[in-house]
């Protein structure tokens, strides 16, 4: 087996498994762009920070990019609880019931 063959088939997988994932959680992806623009922003304030020290900045831009990615998988964590357990017309059978 040659070396490009496997890289090749290992870069298919894993765009499978982004394409499986989007679909599963798309909440996912806007985080991931979230990060990325923040990351961005960042980039381009980081020339305009004024006396602010790097150390400083650098940990204001993590929090901030952190922060995106967190509160989009909290609104995608609260859409499929509230898809699952509000909008659903029909019981799931299978739950057991919390009382023994």
């Amino acid at each position: 087996m040659s070396s490009k063959s496997f890289f090749a088939e290992d870069d298919a997988d894993q765009a499978n498994k982004l394409a499986k994932k989007a679909k599963e959680s798309p909440f996912m992806l806007i985080g991931i762009a979230g990060f990325i623009a923040a990351g961005a922003i960042g980039a381009y304030k980081y020339r305009h920070r004024g006396t602010m020290s790097t150390s400083v900045f650098l940990m204001q831009l993590r929090v901030a990019a952190q922060g995106t990615v967190v509160g989009c998988l909290t609104l995608g964590l609260g859409y499929q609880m509230a898809k699952e357990y509000i909008f659903d017309k029909h019981p799931k059978e299978n739950l057991k019931s919390l009382s023994n």
